[in-house]
């Protein structure tokens, strides 16, 4: 076995701690906490209770992001601490915590670098889900509802608030589609590699048989609009619809008709709101959902036109991204950063954080790539 170079290893993670640091600017953290503890501190701040939630959230995450380079840094301190003393006590037992605290700290160190990745124009934005079951039938839409709760326990596991607006349900089991928020910031820049075709191989428990089924789930991620966008939705360019909430089987949920659909004509967007309780919440919210996605088309369409000029036409994301295979063996595999583990039940119960880490690590990648291509 090996022994490990502790000198060289806290060397390279005090190198790596600094770069990120470089890039985080703690003195712009602290500029900002000190302008949101002001904010939060106002008499005023909950007579608009959205408006106060955004802010104290913003300061949580914030003074979080700062906690963590100091803690970091007061980790390697203590690492540096911990193996001298092992060597000067010549202790297998100290030593070997010196081994498991260095393995944490590359993890954490790790976890950190991806967010200084998290640089694109509105990556730090809560986030807006979307999951619709695709080709399959029943099974494609028990796979979205699986999807769902693995994105809700991954944000549960993090401590992430979430709301779901949305739900409708398929016939037999399962969900058509269903969307929900990640109120957190950030959340929009770290789901967004999530965005794609999930496909699901396994031996069908609807299919009296048991033969193989392969189906298919599409994830949409875009992010949440704010006052400051500025996105103008003329009346005339929408519908809306209203009609009575229903939950599984069609057991109304609703005795009056508060879920609303709103049509964007222009773009033929569809966006549906039923699990607030009143007519007006649904409209809101609806609203809020539309205006995001009009926001996320307006940013695809400046994209796409950016990289006409370059030469490059090809899409950046496969329809594939995805595939969790429970049969004739266990993987959970991403097709683009061929990302894999051999445990599909933790990947469901929301243990995602691997693929979504190698997610924005590949597409930084990418763009880099991208970025040279045109240089």
């Amino acid at each position: 076995m090996v022994a490990t170079d502790f000198p060289a290893e806290i060397s390279a993670l005090r190198g790596t701690l600094e770069q990120i640091t470089a890039v985080t600017d703690p003195d712009a953290l602290r500029a900002r906490i000190a302008e949101l503890s002001e904010a939060a501190a106002a008499p005023d701040l909950w007579d608009d209770p959205d408006a106060a939630q955004k802010v104290t959230s913003r300061l949580s995450h914030t003074q979080s992001e700062l906690e963590r380079l100091d803690t970091l840094r007061s980790r390697i301190d203590d690492l540096e601490t911990l193996v001298q003393l092992a060597a000067e006590e010549d202790d297998a037992d100290t030593l070997a915590e010196a081994e498991a605290e260095l393995t944490k700290i590359r993890t954490s160190m790790g976890e950190l670098e991806v967010r200084t990745l998290l640089a694109g124009e509105y990556d730090s934005r809560e986030a807006v889900v979307t999951i619709r079951s695709g080709a399959g039938g029943v099974d494609a839409a028990d796979f979205a509802e699986m999807l769902l709760r693995m994105y809700l326990r991954w944000a549960e596991r993090k401590g992430y608030p979430t709301q779901v607006l949305d739900t409708s349900y398929a016939e037999e089991a399962g969900l058509k589609s269903a969307t929900f928020e990640v109120k957190v910031p950030y959340a929009f820049g770290t789901l967004s590699v999530e965005a794609g075709t999930h496909r699901l191989v396994r031996i069908s428990p609807f299919d009296n048989q048991g033969r193989r089924q392969t189906s298919f789930a599409a994830v949409e991620v875009i992010p949440l609009i704010e006052q400051t966008d500025h996105i103008d939705i003329p009346e005339t360019d929408i519908r809306i619809d209203v009609f009575r909430s229903s939950g599984p089987g069609g057991q109304s949920v609703n005795t009056t008709d508060s879920a609303v659909r709103i049509t964007h004509l222009p773009t033929g967007i569809v966006v549906s709101m039923q699990n607030e309780k009143s007519q007006i919440q649904n409209r809101a919210a609806a609203m809020r959902v539309l205006q995001s996605r009009l926001l996320l088309a307006m940013q695809e369409e400046e994209n796409a036109k950016k990289k006409e000029l370059a030469g490059d036409v090809k899409a950046s994301w496969g329809d594939q991204m995805r595939s969790y295979v429970l049969q004739p063996y266990q993987m959970v595999k991403d097709l683009r950063t061929e990302h894999e583990v051999g445990n599909p039940s933790a990947v469901f119960d929301g243990d995602i954080d691997d693929f979504i880490e190698a997610g924005i690590r590949w597409r930084r990648q990418q763009q880099t790539v991208r970025e040279s291509a045109t240089a």
